[in-house]
């Protein structure tokens, strides 16, 4: 598979993640307009593919000549949960002062490092898993899509899958619906039959069930911001998994790379939760699924506290929260 952002021609070049799995298709984005556009609709999405999009969307500003820094707070502020897209923006916006090429060049950079930094943490993940594991091979369970898709390549969570079915490991994969737009049955699972990873969707509310009847080994899940006390905002139904995992004893294991950690949050309880249209919820393509006038509750992500977690694992192996004051 290609990176899922790139640049080319002048362009940022992303896999256009609403098209899939029915269709796979790449798109052109040539002004911030567009990328600020492609982000919102969730085009391109997922904490660490979010970094490199918003990096490379100050480059296209940069070459522009527009208002570089009103620009990059646009791309900054198009999704206000996951922090790795303004670091992405402020590490391109450094290099500002030393022109356009030195902006992309950063940018080019960030990308070359992505599948190194995630193939180190979801190998480090992996290791966690078998500690905490003694079934073989395993039955894992995916909440939303921390693969491929969500970073330039590789994966967070997913990858440690990919490690583990490269050894002979994996058993098969349940794979969580998952809310907004159903990313875990449209995303997760079409990487993991591109793998030839065995694989069952499942609604999200199966999940305790499926745990309940011994059928869960680990749960894997990636992090769009992780606080100091290591609390982790991820997509919206993570808390109730970890909640359920708990209670049935399943290791709970975070994988994402440093830039996903924000020491300057103490807690969770300081992280901005995005809520997205209530069309996600009132309608199912063209129809209508809810009554006119329905009042819509559509968090996009909740957040996880760290006593709940096994281990929050990134490039540099387990983190050790830091307690607040």
């Amino acid at each position: 598979m290609r990176r899922t952002v790139d640049w080319a021609d002048g362009a940022v070049v992303i896999i256009d993640q609403v098209a899939l799995p029915g269709a796979y298709r790449t798109l052109e984005l040539r002004t911030v307009d567009d990328l600020v556009g492609a982000i919102q609709r969730l085009a391109v999405r997922g904490a660490p593919a979010l970094g490199a999009a918003g990096a490379l969307g100050v480059a296209l500003a940069a070459f522009a000549g527009d208002n570089v820094q009103a620009e990059a707070e646009r791309l900054a502020t198009a999704r206000p949960t996951a922090v790795n897209l303004r670091w992405g923006v402020t590490r391109a916006l450094g290099k500002l002062g030393e022109g356009p090429e030195a902006v992309l060049a950063e940018a080019l950079a960030m990308l070359d490092e992505d599948e190194h930094l995630n193939r180190t943490a979801s190998g480090h993940a992996a290791d966690v898993v078998l500690r905490e594991t003694t079934r073989r091979p395993l039955r894992l369970l995916s909440h939303c899509n921390a693969g491929h898709l969500a970073t330039v390549g590789w994966g967070t969570a997913l990858g440690v899958v990919w490690h583990l079915h490269e050894r002979g490991l994996v058993e098969s994969v349940l794979v969580d619906e998952t809310r907004p737009l159903l990313q875990g049955s449209r995303l997760t699972a079409w990487e993991l039959a591109q793998a030839g990873v065995p694989y069952r969707v499942q609604p999200d509310s199966a999940a305790a069930l499926a745990m309940s009847r011994g059928l869960v080994d680990c749960v894997l899940v990636g992090a769009d911001r992780i606080a100091a006390n290591g609390d982790v905002a991820n997509k919206i139904g993570t808390y109730g998994l970890a909640i359920a995992a708990a209670h049935h004893g399943v290791p709970f294991v975070v994988v994402a790379p440093e830039s996903t950690v924000d020491a300057s949050i103490a807690t969770g309880a300081d992280i901005e939760i995005e809520e997205r249209r209530p069309s996600e919820l009132t309608r199912f393509g063209d129809a209508r699924i809810a009554p006119d006038g329905a009042e819509v509750f559509n968090p996009a992500f909740d957040v996880t506290p760290a006593a709940l977690i096994t281990a929050v694992v990134t490039e540099n192996g387990v983190r050790t929260p830091q307690p607040t004051s």
